[in-house]
């Protein structure tokens, strides 16, 4: 019993230690954060992320309990992300911009960056609805869809440090625009029609543009909607001939920039 007492008490000893050296780990964490923003340097550094990997693999290889060590290191360091994403964003940070101009790649990358939640508002509507966008707008017509819209962006106003993925035509109601920057920053990317009908020529999830793929209906379908998205927009970011890194990046400062004028 008297080993077993002493077992315990190391135990609490590590757990005391851990705690302690996580909590200074997310307070260097911050310190990191506001040094870049201090000094102009580049937020997102994924080639920090491959070398923080591979010293964990080989650190870990040939180790016992190496596979549940990597999982609670990995759970780490997802928080530690998020922490740099409230650092960073008290918000919402709204992608709106045509179909294909890169919506749901820069929501996914921005997820990966600061393991930030992603609201992919076509499908958690498709989920709700059981069946595909091109079904709701046949079976119910488009007002039906553009008022789940409207609503899915009204439950947004609990929520921050989601990225919102919208839908092509969701920035043609004022109303939707209205609730996007209750609680967020509006950004919308832009592509070339070129780019756009490369992006969706396979898809048979675009009911607008289904029976119409060609880069002279997709430009002036462009046109039509150029002004309300503009107007709705609190940041612009061409996405032609740039990396997801690139966009993201440009996508962050240009956020950090707007919050400090």
């Amino acid at each position: 019993m008297e080993q077993l007492k002493m077992l315990r008490e190391h135990l609490a000893q590590n757990d005391e230690i851990i705690l302690n050296a996580l909590l200074m780990r997310n307070a260097i964490v911050e310190e990191i954060m506001a040094y870049k923003e201090e000094n102009g340097l580049q937020i997102l550094q994924p080639e920090q992320d491959e070398k923080r990997d591979r010293w964990l693999d080989k650190s870990l290889e040939g180790k016992r309990h190496g596979k549940e060590v990597k999982d609670i290191y990995s759970s780490i360091v997802k928080n530690a992300k998020r922490i740099q994403a409230r650092h960073l964003f008290n918000y919402n940070i709204v992608l709106i911009g045509f179909m294909g101009a890169g919506k749901t790649t820069i929501s996914d990358y921005l997820s990966t960056c600061f393991a930030m939640e992603v609201v992919e508002m076509d499908q958690v509507i498709s989920d709700r609805e059981g069946m595909s966008i091109s079904d709701i707008f046949e079976v119910y017509g488009e007002e039906h869809f553009r008022n789940a819209e409207t609503n899915l962006l009204k439950e947004m106003q609990s929520k921050r440090n989601v990225v919102i993925s919208c839908g092509g035509g969701t920035p043609m109601r004022d109303v939707n625009v209205q609730e996007m920057k209750k609680n967020g920053r509006v950004v919308l990317l832009t592509a070339k029609p070129e780019t756009i009908l490369e992006r969706v020529k396979d898809s048979h999830d675009r009911p607008l543009i289904e029976n119409n793929k060609s880069v002279e209906f997709i430009e002036e379908l462009m046109l039509k909607r150029r002004e309300k998205y503009v107007a709705a927009a609190d940041i612009i970011i061409e996405t032609d001939g740039k990396s997801e890194l690139e966009i993201c990046e440009e996508l962050v400062n240009s956020l950090l920039k707007l919050d400090n004028d």
